[in-house]
């Protein structure tokens, strides 16, 4: 921990381990307060779960650090709309009974020379304790926000906010070096044109020079990042709008930044959706990012959705919770509130290995997590049950699940409950799998369906699954005889079909 001021000016740790030894209870909901230089957000978590729950999230776009780098203030109008949020989300929190309720001021509050008044102000009239936090402690946090989302994150973490910017590198499930900068659109507004593109090489040389340049993939934290990234889903006809995970090469950033050069700003605002005082740092944004690429040189930039705010529900966390598959966590979670017989989906999954032989591990943690989701939608109507968990799967608030895996998942639950494909609405989507890919989703499918028809306490007290030279064998116990009714037959059949073998029933 480096650095958090408090309003008596003395450094302290508010995150460290007394929130650990809180009882069970208390970390039921944890609530986050941001204030950043552009935005202040409050969301509130269902818990230190290992995949984040949002059970709240509000953004105001405040602007407390616009024209900071010209006045040394922050800004009145911001500062206005600022008290406004703060006290509002005040108010939310005392009704949802959030406690601890952590907020935390980042580079405009720190910088401003009225910071520290903002600050005691904000104690004074909302209650709510401000922590504001240096530079290289709001890397740890976003790079920790990175790891909550990426347990096996291995590179270079960039959080762009409107005053800083700032570098952390991730490995092994750990946050090395961090170093921070004023690299933020705001504070290079009132740099001259004519030397902005050398006052952004000087400070990223040094960047680099601290950092190094051996970081094969950087991850994109921040909303301009966000913003770029949605702008090059829009450019390249990209068939889904989630943005965590979102992978674009060097070159593809180049592109779209020319591609945003030769376009209006309202215009693509009306296209993608992004808030006015968001499009207008894109220009500025997208020239800091040409440039962190040239600097930097990695082979892929990944953009997260996960920053400060899932950096302090990871400091929650045991490091026994933290080891956890944040996929696997959240597909359990779901099962638990959303299944007809929570606790099935393991069963499922273990009557159905025999099938699958040789499965790699990531392919394993696919299987896993469509079991535990097999049953999840049963209150969508019949006509429109198998496009309803695709969709939930293609746009779930996941992590550790990139895009071609969540659409492997959703195809294999849409053919939980349905044999054909054609004509789908999600078709576009498939595009983001190759035909391998597609043939082994839709047999994992097939192989729920049937298996969702011995929905017992335990199916293989019911029936058995066995591989042998291109057929499959299943075996019925007298239970399992009364229930391979005439559908279960079809199913088992249509399965068989798929994976290209005999189906035998003993």
């Amino acid at each position: 921990m480096n650095g958090v001021r408090t309003t008596s000016g003395h450094k302290v740790d508010p995150f460290g381990r007394k929130f650990r030894k809180l009882p069970k209870r208390a970390l039921k909901r944890l609530g986050v307060v941001d204030v950043g230089s552009n935005s202040i957000r409050l969301v509130v978590f269902d818990g230190a779960a290992r995949s984040p729950a949002y059970f709240y999230n509000e953004k105001v776009m405040a602007g407390l650090g616009q024209d900071m780098a010209r006045t040394g203030r922050l800004n009145p109008d911001g500062v206005k709309r600022g008290f406004s949020a703060l006290a509002r989300f005040a108010a939310l929190a005392r009704s949802m009974d959030i406690e601890p309720l952590t907020c935390v001021a980042t580079a405009a509050v720190r910088e401003a020379e009225d910071g520290p008044a903002f600050q005691r102000r904000v104690e004074k009239e909302t209650g709510l304790t401000l922590h504001v936090i240096d530079g290289e402690e709001e890397a740890r946090l976003s790079a920790q926000g990175v790891l909550l989302g990426w347990p096996d994150a291995r590179g270079l973490v960039c959080d762009i906010g409107g005053n800083s910017l700032e570098l952390a590198e991730v490995a092994d499930g750990k946050v090395g070096r961090r170093v921070t900068s004023q690299l933020g659109p705001f504070r290079l507004q009132q740099v001259a044109p004519e030397r902005l593109r050398d006052h952004i090489a000087g400070i990223l040389a040094g960047l680099a020079a601290q950092m190094g340049t051996d970081h094969d993939r950087i991850y994109l934290v921040g909303g301009s990042w966000r913003a770029i990234a949605r702008l090059d889903m829009e450019r390249v006809g990209y068939p889904m709008t989630v943005l965590h995970e979102y992978r674009m090469t060097p070159q593809a950033v180049a592109d779209t930044v020319a591609w945003i050069g030769r376009h209006e700003l309202g215009a693509l605002r009306a296209k993608v959706g992004i808030s006015a005082s968001r499009i207008e740092l894109v220009p500025l944004a997208s020239q800091v990012l040409s440039q962190l690429i040239e600097v930097f040189g990695p082979r892929e930039l990944a953009i997260s959705s996960y920053g400060i705010r899932e950096g302090l529900l990871y400091e929650h966390m045991s490091d026994t919770l933290r080891k956890r598959d944040p996929l696997i966590e959240a597909a359990r979670f779901t099962e638990k509130q959303m299944a007809r017989m929570p606790g099935f989906g393991k069963k499922l999954y273990q009557f159905l290995l025999p099938l699958f032989p040789g499965l790699t591990p990531e392919r394993d943690r696919l299987m896993l997590a469509a079991c535990l989701l097999h049953d999840t939608a049963w209150r969508a109507h019949p006509d429109y049950r198998a496009e309803a968990c695709f969709d939930n799967v293609t746009r779930a608030n996941m992590a550790a699940l990139s895009h071609p895996e969540r659409v492997f998942l959703g195809l294999a639950l849409l053919h939980r409950y349905k044999n054909n494909r054609a004509q789908s609405q999600m078709a576009p989507l498939f595009a983001l799998l190759d035909d391998d890919q597609i043939r082994d989703a839709e047999v994992l499918g097939k192989a729920m369906r049937f298996g969702a028809m011995f929905a017992t306490d335990d199916p293989s007290e019911a029936a058995s699954l066995r591989m042998s030279e291109g057929r499959v064998e299943l075996r019925l116990a007298a239970t399992g005889r009364h229930l391979m009714g005439e559908v279960a037959q079809s199913r088992f059949l249509s399965l068989c079909k798929s994976m290209g073998v005999e189906g035998v029933t003993r």
